[in-house]
């Protein structure tokens, strides 16, 4: 069965309508065909207007669709011969970012991302998408890994933030964060990193520190969730409503069209009406394109020209004059 957001209820609708008229048609002599038709085509402009003015709390909203494509989900979808690499040879292995060596278009890449995980069970494995610092050195790990074999690294950002719980900190949360950042910023190797989902805090930052950063049309990316943001500005947490969440979202300036309005990320990835679930083999398509234009640029850099250009990048943001 279809999950609907509040905001597609309508589209719904007409869509378990269109389901109906199928089955009486099945079951009959009865020609529903046009009608049919002419339903779909409602859907199809309903679709349409409704995605064409989203708030930004409803492109939130669809950056954590339950269907939304994971990492492992495009990896399937676009790279040949995927594979995963385990563990951060400290603690242990963390379900919450996987990594390995796949191809696309007939170039090894390094791929790493969050994953969330799909089903009950899973989620709770892969613990929601959150890593412990065992993660980001995993993460770490292989991207040293690509540099040594002069790999180009893609990594695929989508989590609510870093796993805050005291056995993460004990072992070294912001640590672990902080030196990936650094070490991020002076790896000697092409690094393209696209926001796929939720782009949360330094759990999100601290695998985009990157030559190029492409968003998804519907994804975010923030310090703080609408939520969190929400409960600390107005200083309330039983009795927040929608209405707070949107505030916040607004204010927080998270999606992709604010983003590239301030220059912190390169392009925004288009996505179908209705979003990324809807067609995630085109959506998969689009995302290699972008990675294949982005190499053929960085290829031709020398390692320091990559590092100098990717300090001076970050040096601009959050740049201004009075």
């Amino acid at each position: 069965m279809a999950y609907y957001l509040d905001f597609e209820k309508p589209i719904g609708e007409l869509e378990e309508k269109i389901e109906e008229l199928r089955k009486i048609s099945e079951g009959g002599d009865i020609d529903i065909a046009s009608e049919i038709k002419r339903l779909e085509k409602k859907v199809k402009d309903l679709r349409a207007e409704i995605y064409s003015n989203l708030s930004p709390w409803q492109r939130t909203q669809i950056a954590r669709h339950p269907e939304r494509p994971y990492t492992l989900d495009y990896i399937n979808l676009l790279a040949e011969d995927f594979i995963e690499l385990h563990g951060d040879r400290r603690f242990g292995d963390d379900p919450s970012i996987i990594g390995g060596i796949g191809r696309i278009n007939n170039q090894s890449y390094m791929i790493i991302g969050h994953q969330k995980g799909r089903g009950t069970r899973e989620r709770i494995s892969r613990n929601f998408g959150q890593p412990n610092p065992e993660g980001y050195r995993k993460a770490m790990r292989l991207m040293g890994l690509a540099e040594r074999f002069r790999l180009p690294v893609v990594t695929m950002i989508d989590t609510p933030g870093a796993y805050p719980g005291i056995g993460a900190e004990e072992r070294g949360q912001a640590e672990a964060i902080a030196s990936n950042l650094m070490e991020m910023s002076r790896l000697k190797t092409p690094i393209v990193s696209i926001v796929i989902g939720e782009g949360g805090s330094g759990g999100a930052l601290a695998l985009s520190v990157a030559d190029r950063l492409y968003m998804l049309e519907n994804s975010i990316y923030s310090v703080i969730s609408p939520e969190g943001c929400a409960a600390i500005l107005w200083k309330k947490t039983s009795d927040l409503t929608a209405e707070d969440f949107s505030r916040a979202a607004l204010s927080l300036k998270l999606t992709a069209s604010d983003l590239k309005g301030y220059k912190i990320i390169d392009d925004i990835i288009p996505e179908p009406p209705g979003g990324a679930h809807k067609d995630p083999e085109g959506m998969s398509k689009r995302i290699a394109e972008h990675i294949i234009k982005a190499l053929e640029v960085l290829q031709g850099k020398t390692p320091n020209r990559l590092i100098e250009e990717r300090y001076k990048k970050l040096r601009r943001i959050g740049a201004f004059k009075e």
